[in-house]
């Protein structure tokens, strides 16, 4: 059975209009597959010892991992990867991913909501600003996609 999303209308929608929002599971697994999706094999993304030997807390989610999991609440809602047109952020906290092998526990869970922070119509595009927050601190800020409508 397939499920067809109707595309969001540029006269539709108004700033400060929600667009939803996910919880986003992570566990070490999805760090090892992102790694070699990525090429990214630093070992602070993986290696409990290393990444504490480092002085981080333990093992910690790529912020490219983090930043694609977040947007995947505006492709969805856009009903086009290709609608997203530029998006960006800064990295503020890391996504701690604690070792769960062995249970159906996540190593960790980042909560994504996002609204339109603007809208222009000569352009037809709308910008979604996201929230991003793991552990009740914001992990990504001024996240912001902005996205062509057709």
């Amino acid at each position: 059975m397939s499920t067809t999303s109707i595309a969001p209308v540029l006269s539709d929608l108004a700033v400060g209009q929600e667009i939803g929002g996910r919880s986003i599971t992570v566990t070490r697994q999805d760090l090892v597959k992102y790694a070699g999706a990525s090429g990214d094999f630093n070992p602070i993304h993986w290696n409990e010892a290393f990444a504490t030997g480092v002085g981080l807390p333990g093992v910690i989610a790529h912020g490219m991992f983090t930043m694609g999991a977040a947007v995947q609440l505006v492709t969805d809602w856009a009903g086009d990867p290709a609608a997203v047109v530029d998006y960006q952020t800064r990295f503020t906290k890391p996504v701690l991913v604690s070792d769960t092998t062995g249970t159906d526990e996540p190593g960790a869970v980042i909560e994504v909501s996002g609204a339109i922070g603007a809208l222009d119509a000569d352009a037809g595009t709308v910008r979604v600003d996201l929230t991003v927050v793991y552990a009740g601190q914001k992990v990504l800020v001024k996240a912001q996609a902005v996205v062509r409508l057709a």
